[in-house]
């Protein structure tokens, strides 16, 4: 049974532990860490915890702590991996790795010189059906070669007063930035970025254009205060078809001369199936020494930290950015298998 440590106990946390109690049972769910401790305890009791704490590193370092899921703040999700590698336990850390490209790199340079793989990001649109299937239709043939991406990021407002468009690239789209990546199989080469005026002090959408190392175009709207709901769509375009996602809904009310489907208030609902398939690729990984297949790594989290730097750079300047990266190393260009 592998005993599971959950660092960060807020709305990310807690849906982490629901699902390692519920829906892991190769896993138990050994420890919740959070810094306020009340907030620990309530998740801890709420899924069957053995334990609690209000120490990150303490928590790693435990004996009866086999591998760790890092749902923490933004800023906590470098140095805490960096910690996990250190201590040679499996990490399945919440997207980002970090804002920072620099910073990325330093996770990586840890995991070159532990000479192996410790960490599977949170990128799990990756394990979402919809866009499964859209990679499948690609490299089986089905669309011919891919010309066109196209991307509705949508949420029903923003998470916090102060968010700004830059925030937009760096926060919202990096889910995008990345299962492009996968999808087509493809790394981007150059990004532009445009923003609309709305009629009220509400950040606007920003539109994204960017093209890729294949010579196809991918757009991206990222808005954050479409107010109707949460709303996730793709399309990919080849030369001899296109295949495009649906929204997720179980049930249509027709009333009063009227048809209707819901849509969700945010991420969870929409993508809770994803991150079940994700949790269990990442078990799979802690047990077996096997990274996912379709899992994303600390090079996915760093070419999707490269990306929004230099979107967020377009969208101040107005002009197009260069995509730069350094040249993948050769321990991430195959999967590794991890051994104790």
């Amino acid at each position: 049974m592998t005993r599971v440590a959950i660092i960060g106990a807020g709305l990310m946390g807690e849906d982490h532990a629901r699902i390692v109690s519920n829906d892991l049972p190769g896993a138990t769910l050994q420890v919740v860490c959070d810094k306020d401790a009340a907030r620990a305890k309530r998740t801890a009791d709420a899924f069957g915890a053995k334990d609690v704490s209000d120490d990150p590193e303490a928590t790693l370092a435990r004996a009866d702590v086999d591998a760790v899921i890092v749902a923490s703040p933004d800023f906590t999700h470098a140095p805490l991996s960096r910690a996990c590698i250190a201590l040679r336990k499996p990490v399945l850390c919440e997207k980002p790795l970090s804002q920072s490209s620099v910073e990325c790199l330093e996770v990586i340079a840890a995991e070159q010189e532990a000479g192996r793989r410790f960490v599977q990001l949170g990128f799990m649109r990756r394990f979402d059906q919809a866009y499964g299937e859209m990679r499948e239709a690609l490299t089986s043939g089905k669309l011919g070669r891919a010309l066109m991406m196209h991307n509705f990021h949508r949420n029903v407002e923003t998470p916090a007063a102060d968010f700004t468009g830059a925030m937009a690239i760096t926060n919202s789209a990096p889910h995008e930035f990345d299962v492009v990546r996968h999808v087509l199989g493809t790394e981007f080469t150059a990004i532009s970025a445009y923003q609309p005026k709305r009629s009220d002090a509400r950040v606007a959408p920003v539109f994204m254009v960017l093209e890729t190392a294949d010579n196809q175009l991918v757009t991206i709207e990222v808005n954050n205060n479409a107010s109707y709901g949460y709303d996730i769509r793709a399309e990919l375009v080849g030369e001899v078809g296109a295949i495009a996602m649906n929204n997720v809904a179980y049930t249509r009310t027709d009333t009063k001369l009227a048809s209707s489907t819901r849509y969700e208030t945010d991420w969870r609902g929409r993508y809770h199936e994803a991150y079940v398939q994700q949790n269990r690729a990442f078990l799979r990984f802690v047990e077996t020494g096997d990274f996912p297949l379709v899992g994303s790594d600390c090079w996915d989290g760093y070419c999707a930290a490269i990306v929004a730097e230099a979107g967020a750079k377009a969208l101040a300047t107005g002009l197009k950015q260069p995509v730069i990266k350094i040249a993948k190393p050769a321990s991430y260009a195959a999967k590794e298998e991890i051994t104790a």
